[in-house]
Order: C-alpha cells, then structure tokens, then sequence
C-alpha cells in the first residue's frame, strides 16, 4: 500500500507549500502539484498521472476535498475511477476515507458543499459585472472591428466577401455589421 499525496491551488500566484507539507506529514512518499484551476479535469496532467499510476490498496491523500474536485460530478468520477482499481480516497483536514461507509458519506456531503460554493461564487461575479455595467464601469471587450468602416465600404459598392477580405475578418462579421 502506498499514500500518493496530490496538491492543487487555482493561479501561479498561489503556493502549495501548506499542502505539500501536510501531505508529507501525512506519510505520502509522492506528492504531485499542480497550478490549474479545479473546476473541471481538463489540463490537470498531475491529477491524470496519479489516477493512471495508482493501484489496489494504494490511498490518494488530498488536504481538503475542494483541492481534488469543485463538482459533484468530477468528484464522483475521481472516487469511481479509484475504487475501480482498488483504491481509495483520503482528506488529511476532513473525516473523509472511502474505504469506510462513513467517509464515503461525509464525502458526497462535503462534495455538495464545494460545488455549491463554486456556483455561488458564479453568481456573485455575475452579479457583480451587471452591476458594473450598470454603472457604466464595465462595457465588455472593445470592439475590434470598425462598424462604421464596413459600412463605408458597402455603401462604396464593395462585396461582404470583399469586405472581409480586405479587413482580414470572417464574412459572418461583415453581414453582422451590416
């Protein structure tokens, strides 16, 4: 059996030094970072390693749930994936081990947690760029294409294909202008 430690913070701003440490306290002989946001599986190699290397018997330790997954749904994945080898899942800063029912529960609950969490933060944001907007402090990306110009130049009796061939955009963009 073997304790393979798997560390994960958001931005390259952020340090793993906490996690590291924890996981190293906790007996992991490996520990894999990575810098890369949580909320999906997509571009986490580290994660994707560990999961191909892991075997029967062997305990992915992470420091808090939230640090492996933020949806329910990749969550759920992750743990599947493990007991399918015969591994399983432990959190070195929550009661979470899901080689007990208990654990396996506590798991699906804090898993809740996290991605609720995530949506909230979701609506905030939102919330905060309508608001933003309502003040007239956020207008979106500038526009890149000059409207006016495209205009000019049908009226100059210039093709939407030509149009677009000459300022380097898609046709779809000339016709959406117009």
């Amino acid at each position: 059996m073997a304790l393979y430690g798997y560390a994960r913070v958001s931005s390259q701003l952020q340090d793993l030094t906490i996690q590291r440490e924890a996981l190293k306290a906790a007996g992991c002989d490996v520990v894999r970072e990575e810098k890369v946001s949580g909320t999906s599986r997509d571009g986490r190699k580290e994660l994707d390693t560990l999961l191909q290397f892991i075997r029967e018997g062997d305990v992915l330790v992470v420091t808090r749930l939230d640090r492996l997954a933020r949806s329910i749904l990749d969550l759920s994945s992750i743990v599947k994936e493990l007991e399918e080898k015969g591994a399983s899942l432990k959190a070195t800063e929550q009661p979470v081990d899901t080689s007990s029912a208990a654990g396996k529960a506590f798991l699906q609950m804090l898993g809740v947690f996290a991605e609720f969490e995530t949506n909230l933060r979701k609506e905030r944001q939102m919330e905060g760029i309508l608001k933003a907007k309502q003040l007239g402090v956020y207008k979106g990306r500038p526009q890149s294409i000059d409207a006016e110009r495209v205009k000019a130049m049908k009226a100059e009796g210039m093709s939407p294909t030509a149009i677009a061939r000459e300022l380097n955009i898609a046709r779809s963009s000339v016709y959406r202008m117009l």
